[in-house]
């Protein structure tokens, strides 16, 4: 769906908890933010109008009266600059995951570089370094599923993951030469595997 369907009108979810356990809002609050929510003012929430939106507010709404709490799931329209006001904050909450993403990212890479620079070229040190790049990419996957109006901090993020797998697949071969130099001729053959299935 493009930003325009998206924006015609909104889900909106006011709900009140009791001051105590505390745990419930917090348990609220996480599972808003994991599937992209925006907080407009206290106790509400908005999501892009969608089938699923809807069933996810309900389904929280259930959980929240089940827990001494009330609420309302509102569908509701909006003028064309209050739809851009609610547009830039989705834009604001994604922008500070994918500039932590981007963090993340250089990190990666600077370790790699570390690594390289003093030739701990083992095993151990790869399949660590895979593992992060693993969870790199899982964590991209998961803002950009929540990010209902994506621009170019999307398309940034993907060529970030680009270079932290490139930069995977070089450190790969200096491993592979390191801990197999009998088997040095199939470095390239091994590589590449590598390198195409990191791209996946």
């Amino acid at each position: 769906m493009d930003a325009e369907s998206l924006s015609s009108s909104w889900l909106l979810l006011l709900v009140q908890l009791p001051s105590s356990p505390s745990s419930a809002r917090v348990a609220l609050w996480r599972r808003l933010r994991a599937i992209g929510a925006t907080g407009m003012v206290n106790s509400a929430w908005v999501l892009p109008y969608a089938a699923l939106h809807a069933e996810f507010f309900e389904q929280l709404l259930a959980t929240v009266r089940e827990q001494g709490g009330d609420g309302f799931v509102l569908t509701v329209s909006s003028s064309p600059d209050v739809n851009k006001v609610i547009m830039s904050r989705f834009r604001a909450d994604r922008g500070r995951e994918y500039d932590e993403f981007a963090e993340q990212s250089s990190a990666f890479r600077e370790e790699i570089g570390k690594e390289t620079r003093a030739g701990k070229f083992i095993f151990a040190e790869l399949e660590e370094r895979e593992h992060d790049l693993e969870k790199l990419t899982r964590w991209l996957a998961k803002i950009q599923a929540r990010d209902f109006f994506p621009d170019e901090r999307s398309a940034q993020a993907e060529e970030m993951l680009r270079g932290c797998r490139g930069a995977l697949s070089r450190f790969y071969h200096k491993v592979y030469a390191a801990e197999s130099p009998q088997d040095s001729a199939g470095t390239d053959e091994e590589g590449t595997a590598y390198e195409s299935a990191s791209s996946e």
